[in-house]
């Protein structure tokens, strides 16, 4: 079944299909979501999945985000009567998965709400009205009838502090909310094409899973103690079932992966609470970017032994400013000053204000922490207005800088580990020298390139390649556009000097820099030799940098006689 509804320019649709006898998938599907929570570059909108299992009694996994209110009641009237529901299980109490809880309780008063102890504390403060309500723990079981028993298991921080997962134990379905799925939307319900969704995969595991790389650890292992999973049921994007163990084991080994990163960096934030959470996400993803490991830990819910033990060990520490009043201010006051009295002098610190009305002074709370001694990564983070992207990519700068500022030390130890006639070989290479612009919505960037190449004919195509920790990579993704600038030979100092100094988050790349906007609107540079507008169609992984290969649909040349300048190194483990 398929409904349809138009707003705006936005398309609206659902669709409810049967993935096995008495198992039904309702997926609210959101075609032209440009943007959601951190990720930049979401270029295919995204779903909002929700499950019914009807047996001898009947449950509902997850409900829907607000927009979709009218059209999910109706799909989901027209599937059960609402007085014969028995269950509502809430994975986790983030809005776009329980943004209906309150209509299917005003529907189903009868209903038991299933959920954490967290996810029930919540749901309690937000409904205002009692409500019937069972407590799980991982291992606890619930039997439906007829075979259909489902256990539970706890899976905190993916991405949610309070998110459990659900399995059936007749149909073999993994109910996982959040993890495992990506923002992807299609009328395909499954996972047919990978070499589609992979990139869609990584890049949603990348923003939201990767900082809580040990989290998910945690999650797998409780996972290899089920029978077997036939199939994952995401929250958002296609349902995994022709590729389960190829996915879930890219999962592990990127997990694996951050989890060895020498250093960490701990990052608190609160949970439901102003933009907190999602200010806290694009500062963990500018850090992970660095290979920086995350451990991100909500102060509403944290146990102050936690809290001492990941300070203990943690490098650096980012602190989203708590409430003053209210129902979570005294145990998220109680975190802040447990992390306060184990800070150690000489850590990393970086503090944003999460937005509440309450909230606390970022500069009292970040001159509290510089008293003691640790050392600013990057200045408060004000937030006086709901966040634009620019705010969040500025977010994810900052993190960018402290991972960078973590890292300095290992990255030299690297560069001096290489041997050296094998360096001074690869430094023969010689390339050009560039400035590559982009601009996206209300913010710009700018970086120095060297390794760029022409990669086809037909279609025109070049390939540039941009470190993995640089700020400018979350904007070159495929659909996004920016302007290369050729160089002059004899003619770069200033420009090469300007674009290689070290400009704090959200600073303006171009200030003292004549421009003009190109047809994509991304930065022409005055004095380049010439400049090519280009869009990029795909990434590839290289190790440490991202070979983008991108077509060009304009080019101009300004001095027709002069030579572009060209980049000659001596070695070839750093630029």
């Amino acid at each position: 079944m398929i409904a349809l509804v138009e707003q705006g320019q936005r398309r609206l649709t659902m669709q409810s299909i049967e993935m096995i006898r008495g198992t039904t998938a309702i997926r609210c599907l959101d075609w032209d979501r440009d943007r959601f929570d951190i990720e930049f570059g979401l270029q295919n909108g995204t779903t909002y999945n929700s499950f019914l299992i009807q047996s001898e009694k009947t449950a509902l996994i997850d409900t829907s985000h607000e927009k979709f209110r009218q059209l999910y009641l109706d799909t989901v009237l027209g599937l059960i009567d609402p007085q014969k529901l028995d269950y509502l299980i809430v994975s986790h109490t983030e809005p776009d998965h329980s943004g209906l809880v309150k209509d299917i309780l005003a529907l189903a008063p009868q209903v038991t709400v299933v959920g954490s102890k967290v996810a029930i504390q919540f749901l309690e403060n937000w409904v205002h009205a009692p409500f019937k309500q069972q407590i799980v723990k991982n291992g606890d079981r619930l039997d439906l009838g007829n075979g259909h028993v489902l256990e539970f298991v706890i899976a905190p921080n993916l991405h949610w502090p309070d998110t459990i997962f659900t399995y059936d134990t007749k149909t073999q379905i993994l109910y996982t909310c959040d993890a495992f799925g990506m923002h992807y939307c299609d009328d395909h319900t499954f996972d047919e094409d990978l070499d589609l969704i992979e990139e869609d995969y990584q890049y949603y595991y990348d923003c939201l899973m990767r900082p809580n790389a040990r989290s998910v650890l945690s999650a797998l292992k409780r996972m290899s103690e089920l029978p077997e999973i036939a199939t994952i049921a995401t929250g958002h994007g296609p349902l995994l079932h022709h590729n389960v163990t190829e996915l879930v084991g890219r999962y592990r080994q990127w997990s694996q992966e951050q989890a060895k990163a020498e250093t960490t960096v701990a990052v608190f934030y609160v949970s439901d609470y102003g933009y907190s959470d999602r200010l806290s996400q694009a500062i963990a993803h500018g850090i992970t970017k660095t290979g920086v490991a995350v451990e991100m830990m909500d102060l509403k819910s944290a146990d102050p032994q936690d809290v001492r033990e990941l300070v203990s060990i943690a490098s650096g520490l980012v602190i989203g400013t708590p409430p003053t009043t209210g129902p979570i201010a005294a145990s998220a006051q109680t975190a802040i000053s447990t992390v306060l009295a184990a800070a150690k002098a000489k850590q990393s610190i970086g503090v944003f204000e999460s937005g509440g009305r309450d909230s606390e002074s970022v500069y009292l709370l970040f001159n509290q922490f510089r008293d003691l001694g640790l050392n600013p990564a990057f200045s408060p983070i004000v937030v006086k207005e709901t966040p634009t992207d620019a705010t969040y990519h500025l977010c994810e700068e900052a993190g960018t800088d402290m991972g960078q500022l973590l890292s300095r030390d290992r990255n030299i130890k690297q560069i001096k580990a290489i041997n050296s006639e094998l360096e001074k070989a690869l430094g023969r290479l010689s390339s050009g020298l560039y400035i590559l612009t982009t601009q996206k919505g209300s913010f710009s960037s700018a970086m120095l390139a060297s390794w760029v190449a022409q990669a086809s004919f037909k279609p025109l195509g070049i390939t540039v390649l941009v470190a993995k920790d640089r700020a400018i990579e979350s904007l070159l993704h495929p659909g996004d556009h920016f302007v290369l600038n050729v160089l002059e030979e004899g003619n770069y100092q200033r420009l090469m000097k300007h674009f290689l100094q070290r400009f704090a988050p959200g600073a303006d790349r171009f200030e003292g820099v004549k421009t003009y906007s190109a047809n994509n609107d991304c930065p022409i540079l005055a004095d380049a030799l010439a400049y090519l507008e280009c869009e990029v169609k795909s990434r590839m992984e290289c190790g440490d940098h991202w070979n983008i290969y991108s077509t060009v649909s304009i080019g101009r040349v300004s001095k027709p006689d002069a030579l572009t300048a060209v980049h000659h190194r001596k070695v070839g483990n750093h630029y």
